[in-house]
């Protein structure tokens, strides 16, 4: 059975190319699809297991990271992403695609709420500014997300503006009751921090991404497909000069996971099911 990946292109996202290569990588069968195409139903998004909310600027970001895309999700297509998640499938959202799910209302999805009013935000960064940086991050391992299994930290890259994750305590409390915590930003001593640069946002708890109480969908700033291969990392040369360059980059894993999961749970699948 071919593990079938969705990434949704336009309008300012701008990371569907690392994306694809991601997922292609590790053998899925990776479709670029322009929005309007799953707007007016030339595609559907049953066709697949994994759907992916790319990086970028969506319609520039001008009401707020992510609004209007959210909005032309909520309003075109929020039957599909209801019966896509009851069929136990995938979602992942990265930087603005996290943005774009926390405005939808898909996370932090307790109690199955789904879609209907949005209860967290990716808000302006402490510092004020746009942060392209590379951070720390520790896995929760009591999380059940899907996509993090298996790995206790992350070095990956940062690039946005609107990166703080914000709540109100009643629900950042359920958050972490939850254990839907998925990253935390540390500091030199793997330790969670509000420090900066350290936390480059000033996320509440150091959260750098979440999950729902499934696992199967979850939200990121940090940006695991633009570390792919080892040559990705600011200090690649170091790394193989004292002779630990990995392999491959660490994002990788968060989308091998994404797909065997795929595999180990959708095993009877035939492709009469995708048309």
């Amino acid at each position: 059975m071919q593990v079938k990946t969705l990434v949704i292109t336009g309008f300012g996202l701008n990371c569907e190319a690392e994306t694809k290569a991601a997922f292609d990588h590790c053998g899925s069968e990776t479709d670029l699809v322009h929005l309007n195409n799953l707007l007016n139903g030339t595609i559907s998004i049953h066709n697949y297991h994994i759907l992916v909310f790319i990086g970028g600027f969506s319609f520039g970001d001008h009401l707020g990271a992510g609004t209007v895309f959210a909005n032309k999700l909520k309003f075109g297509l929020k039957d599909d992403i209801i019966k896509f998640i009851s069929d136990e499938k995938l979602i992942i959202g990265i930087c603005n695609g996290f943005q774009t799910m926390t405005r939808l209302g898909l996370l932090p999805g307790i109690d199955n709420n789904y879609l209907s009013e949005q209860s967290v935000a990716l808000n302006w960064n402490d510092s004020g500014v746009f942060r392209d940086d590379w951070v720390t991050l520790n896995v929760e391992q009591n999380s059940p997300c899907i996509f993090t299994k298996g790995i206790d930290k992350l070095e990956v890259p940062i690039r946005h503006g609107e990166g703080k994750f914000i709540a109100n305590s009643d629900i950042l409390e359920m958050i972490e009751k939850n254990n839907l915590v998925v990253l935390r930003y540390t500091d030199t001593n793997d330790n969670p921090t509000q420090k900066f640069p350290f936390n480059p946002n000033g996320s509440l708890n150091a959260i750098a991404g979440i999950c729902d109480p499934t696992g199967r969908i979850f939200g990121l700033m940090p940006h695991p497909e633009a570390y792919l291969s080892p040559y990705n990392h600011p200090n690649w040369i170091k790394q193989k000069y004292i002779g630990n360059l990995p392999k491959e980059g660490q994002g990788m894993k968060i989308f091998r996971n994404a797909v065997q999961h795929i595999r180990n749970n959708f095993p009877t699948l035939s492709q009469s099911d995708f048309f």
